[in-house]
């Protein structure tokens, strides 16, 4: 039976020649403003120079021995629980402790926001530092990245060179992709290539639209998951100018248990926007639309009580079909 093809819409120049305007699902309700845009995203590496060359997601050495830092993280986890139990008991005690609820930046979130474990702490330095490190083409290591993402994409397929108009198959805006790159760095393409080890079978059907009815004009795939990484950095708080919330604080509470939990967030947040898309049955002008929905959805699950990793997510089941 042969596949259905499916039209993509040309990517430069037909809805906007602004090519910096941001896409921020907290600011803006245009429809008309560009369509999975690159974002304003300065280059902000803070890269030790001993990393350079190396491409890896996680460096499993601690520098403090084992006992200081697990007793730091007991006395840490008790504060913490003794400080929970007597601010919901509203205690005149639980006010002189956690002061942080009368602060008017916080004023939106109605639960009190904890210190953070010294585990909470470093990974959440780590998955910073990965977010400050710009796509870089003449780095060896991530020409390497970028070829693997093919691989994974079409193991039967003769790699391309890296400027070519067989990128655009993939859902690259143009034929060099490392232009795409701006908003979501290198933690872009490391999400991407992670969601193709991971859950192999989601992505291929994302990849190749084999879901459902789809639409004359698809979103393009690759530059939709840019989008997906620096919008979840935005809800979760995690850029520069990022305030602290409560869904911010509850991932963190997920990355205490899974160093990798922001990678599986990012996997369930794709195939949870192209379910939206069929179920609306979406058009490519309604990609912002359908972005909004998706991340307010995963924001609602991330706070339900029974969610203690990003398995216990009821849109997790998705990935899994």
């Amino acid at each position: 039976m042969p596949t259905k093809a499916i039209r993509r819409r040309q990517y430069h120049g037909e809805i906007d020649d602004s090519k910096d305007e941001h896409l921020n699902i907290y600011q803006s309700d245009s429809l008309r403003e560009t369509l999975l845009a690159e974002h304003d995203f300065k280059d902000k590496s803070t890269e030790d120079s001993s990393q350079k060359g190396q491409w890896k997601i996680w460096d499993k050495k601690r520098r403090e021995p084992f006992c200081l830092t697990y007793l730091s993280q007991l006395v840490n986890n008790c504060i913490r629980w003794i400080a929970s139990i007597v601010v919901t008991s509203g205690s005149l005690l639980g006010r002189l402790l956690c002061p942080q609820s009368t602060n008017q930046s916080r004023k939106y979130d109605k639960q009190i926001l904890l210190p953070f474990s010294p585990l909470q702490e470093e990974r959440l330095q780590y998955l910073k530092q990965r977010m400050n490190v710009s796509f870089d083409i003449s780095r060896v290591d991530h020409q390497d990245a970028l070829k693997q993402l093919w691989k994974l994409a079409y193991p039967q397929r003769e790699l391309p060179p890296l400027k070519s108009e067989k990128w655009k198959e993939m859902g690259w805006q143009g034929a060099d992709p490392s232009t795409d790159f701006r908003s979501g760095g290198f933690l872009s393409l490391e999400n991407l290539i992670f969601f193709a080890k991971h859950y192999p079978d989601s992505f291929q059907r994302l990849l190749h639209k084999r879901d459902g009815r789809r639409s004359e004009f698809e979103y393009p795939f690759t530059a939709a998951g840019i989008n997906i990484s620096f919008m979840l950095t935005q809800m979760l708080g995690l850029q520069p100018d990022g305030q602290e919330t409560k869904v911010g604080n509850h991932f963190l509470e997920l990355l205490e248990l899974d160093e990798m939990a922001f990678d599986h967030l990012y996997c369930v947040a794709f195939q949870l926007l192209d379910t939206h898309w069929l179920s609306k049955h979406a058009t490519y002008m309604e990609f912002n639309e359908i972005l909004k929905s998706t991340l307010a959805e995963l924001e609602k699950e991330l706070l339900l009580e029974r969610v203690f990793k990003i398995a216990d997510l009821p849109a997790y089941r998705l990935l899994n079909r």
